[in-house]
């Protein structure tokens, strides 16, 4: 498989540790990483520097990084040589469900019980459940939790508990400049960056069988630790010509389960952190997940395994690569990734 994609744009930003050294913000140039910590230009009359830093005043920040990748200044290291965070530490996550059609309609088909209504109805009935809302301009979002985020080349822990864990690859949305009711033609002013997100889910746990009137527990479906592999950069919004034309790919142990285009989104980004921000007040830092495409475990009716190993890409924004291990296996704290390394 392989482990080095182009990114689209000269740069890319991320979180960074030497050996046993604190995280660090980074500037990706190749295979190099220049500690932005040591760019004079960057650094804080106080407080420490952070990537979410960064995004809290990228107006400001951005030409910096530009006039930063360009410049001899500053300390650099091998990318191969450092461990590869999560790129932020987001404050909140909006997650976006039934955002791709097929994907909808493939995972209604999958949930049919046994001798329930025949696929072709089925999916007849979601197309136009797909229609109207669109029509209607409703996307469906949830909140995720930060304590389930882990890095891109971080182990993935599969509780005891979970039976059916599936996997959901995700653009992100980064959001530099708060968002406040913004329409949908200014929504994407407020995006400074693209990254991916894995937004792992316990397939069983979605709908409660005790109280179905309730709806979808998204907290125990989906918010267990390590649960949203993140990153592994942020690739600055500037970079990414059409968010609405990007190809997201999931291949599970080399093999492909998700290849689709961002095209098939019902709900595009920038309606979805439009539609956001009617509601939350979104930050510096946070994430908007646009939804996952066609090609999750439950289409396949083969969902996630210890020893698994899954690795995401979507274009432009480099690959990410999670092994899954069982929760008794788990010893101390994620081994130490970065692209070159086997998962």
């Amino acid at each position: 498989m392989e482990t080095h994609l182009p990114l689209a744009g000269p740069f890319a930003v991320g979180t960074f540790s030497a050996g046993n050294g604190a995280p660090f913000p980074g500037l990706v140039t190749g295979d190099q990483v220049l500690d932005l910590r040591t760019v004079p230009a960057l650094r804080l009359p106080d407080g420490e520097l952070t990537t979410r830093a960064l995004l809290e005043r990228w107006d400001t920040t951005l030409p910096l990084l530009h006039a930063a990748a360009e410049s001899t200044e500053g300390d650099r290291f091998p990318l191969a040589d450092l461990r590869v965070h999560a790129p932020v530490e987001p404050r909140q996550i909006l997650q976006s469900g039934a955002n791709y059609r097929t994907h909808v309609i493939d995972l209604a088909v999958a949930h049919e019980p046994e001798g329930g209504r025949p696929a072709e109805q089925v999916r007849a009935e979601v197309a136009a459940m797909m229609d109207r809302r669109a029509a209607e301009d409703q996307p469906y979002v949830f909140i995720g939790l930060p304590s389930a985020v882990t890095g891109p080349y971080d182990d993935v822990v599969i509780p005891a508990w979970c039976a059916k864990p599936d996997w959901e690859l995700e653009l992100a949305a980064v959001i530099g400049r708060p968002a406040f009711r913004v329409p949908a033609d200014r929504a994407l002013e407020h995006v400074a960056a693209y990254t991916i997100a894995n937004d792992l889910t316990a397939r069983e746990l979605v709908f409660r069988r005790d109280m179905p009137e309730i709806g979808a527990d998204w907290l125990r479906s989906k918010n267990a630790p390590t649960f949203t592999p993140l990153g592994p950069y942020l690739v600055p919004s500037a970079f990414v010509s059409d968010p609405g034309d990007l190809q997201v790919t999931l291949r599970l142990n080399g093999e492909v389960m998700q290849d689709e285009s961002t095209k098939d989104m019902i709900f595009d980004v920038a309606r979805l952190v439009s539609y956001v921000s009617q509601t939350v007040e979104l930050l510096p830092g946070d994430l908007v997940l646009t939804g996952s495409p066609a090609g999750n475990g439950m289409h396949w009716g083969r969902l996630l395994r210890p020893g698994d190993v899954m690795e995401g890409t979507i274009t432009g924004l480099g690959v990410q690569r999670n092994r899954c291990v069982a929760e008794s296996s788990r010893t101390g704290t994620p081994k130490a990734g970065h692209p070159g390394q086997d998962a």
